[in-house]
């Protein structure tokens, strides 16, 4: 299906987030914008967004910025697809299929993916997943406490989700691990310039596509020659109802697992250590019962930090969508970013709240088939790396972080430390 053109008589929207100047803001900054979108049209028409490697055939995007309204998207797959793509991106399918894994699937072809890397997830497998992540939290916080100052994402925040997923996997070769990092970042980064050095944004995005799959592949292979007691034998071996994963499968997912896995825990990390020293009064209150308050801080720190901040959809048909018509082919947008600050659902949402119960947020993913599967694996690393770091650094105090331009990762790409 292809996008639906229109008049170029259809206006947009006078409060315009298509611009790279837009994404360049702080989060406070453009919440002002989305803020008044969420109370006066929280679907809205605007020119497509800059940034995309091809420029896409539709002349526009409905942006949604309410959390009534993401959730509705999110929860009706049957009107609003992810097999079109889920970036702002005309993309082929084959390299939708390969960079996105399920992401980028419909059922039911989406639910037989997710059962199938599921059974690879047993109860076994999680335990040694959860002792992993406390023994790397602690090693972790151990350097950072030796060095004493330095960049906080490149001592902690980015190290810990690196490790946890690569070790899950079992990718045992150091150099191999940060080889994947460094494709996982050209993935969602391929605009800056520090992560292009000089490359062309197409060329850094296929060279890390390609860069990933090649190890999926090769590691794929490996292990079911040489099993072992990881995840990726638990992929190879897993099989539902006769069906195993294919290489092709298994390889898209281990691209899937190194973007998504790496990037948006790190910047939660990133974020909420940031939010600690802004509202102290937040750090007390955890530490004067950790263990009991640590499961709703969680959640608060994911809707704080909202590092995913934008996912689209495609409507399959014409339907409303919030007494708007959209047609069949339209691409629509899911602003997360704003829905977790929607002031209908959230009080005093610019406020960093770790007693907020329940936290209904939309980090990850809004509900629906898409839920964020490895949403288990983030709560487990940031339980257990702030455990270490509110016990054992006190003294902690880091400056502004640096942030990546785009619109859809919120990335924090430096963010200077002392003790």
């Amino acid at each position: 299906m292809t996008s639906t053109l229109h008049s170029p008589a259809r206006p947009y929207d006078e409060l315009s987030i298509s611009g790279l100047d837009f994404w360049a803001q702080t989060a406070e900054e453009r919440e002002k914008t989305f803020a008044l979108l969420r109370a006066q049209r929280p679907i809205s028409w605007h020119a497509p967004l800059e940034g995309a490697i091809m420029p896409p055939e539709n002349d526009g995007v409905w942006v949604v910025t309410s959390h009534e309204l993401i959730s509705e998207v999110s929860k009706h797959p049957e009107l609003y697809c992810s097999g079109q793509g889920f970036q702002f991106e005309e993309i082929p399918d084959d390299v939708l299929s390969a960079a996105g894994s399920f992401l980028g699937m419909d059922d039911p072809r989406h639910a037989a993916l997710r059962k199938l890397v599921s059974s690879a997830f047993t109860p076994k497998q999680v335990k040694k997943i959860h002792e992993q992540i406390k023994n790397q939290s602690r090693i972790i916080v151990d350097q950072l406490i030796e060095k004493g100052e330095g960049d906080f994402v490149d001592v902690v925040s980015k190290r810990l989700p690196m490790w946890t997923i690569y070790e899950m996997m079992g990718l045992e070769d150091l150099d191999k691990r940060e080889e994947a990092a460094h494709h996982a970042d050209g993935m969602v980064s391929w605009a800056d310039e520090d992560v292009a050095a000089g490359r062309e944004p197409g060329e850094v995005l296929n060279e890390s596509l390609v860069g990933l799959l090649s190890m999926g592949f090769e590691f794929a292979e490996e292990r079911r020659t040489h099993p072992k007691a990881d995840l990726m034998t638990g992929l190879v071996q897993a099989e539902v109802d006769g069906e195993a994963l294919t290489d092709e499968e298994i390889a898209s997912f281990f691209v899937l697992l190194s973007v998504a896995g790496n990037d948006t825990t790190r910047n939660t990390i990133s974020l909420t250590t940031k939010a600690f020293q802004d509202f102290p009064d937040q750090r007390t209150y955890l530490l004067d019962d950790f263990a009991g308050r640590i499961k709703p801080a969680v959640e608060e720190f994911v809707r704080w930090a909202s590092p995913v901040m934008t996912f689209r959809r495609t409507a399959t048909e014409d339907t409303v969508l919030g007494g708007q018509e959209i047609k069949a082919g339209e691409w629509v947008a899911m602003v997360y970013s704003s829905g977790n600050r929607d002031e209908a659902v959230f009080e005093n949402p610019n406020r960093f709240d770790i007693t907020r119960w329940p936290n209904p947020h939309v980090g990850f993913g809004g509900g629906g088939p898409h839920f964020c599967m490895g949403s288990f694996v983030a709560k487990m690393q940031l339980t257990e790396l702030f455990d270490q770091l509110l016990h054992r650094a006190p003294t902690l105090r880091v400056g502004e972080p640096e942030y990546l331009t785009g619109n859809f990762v919120r990335a924090v790409k430096s963010m200077p430390y002392t003790l």
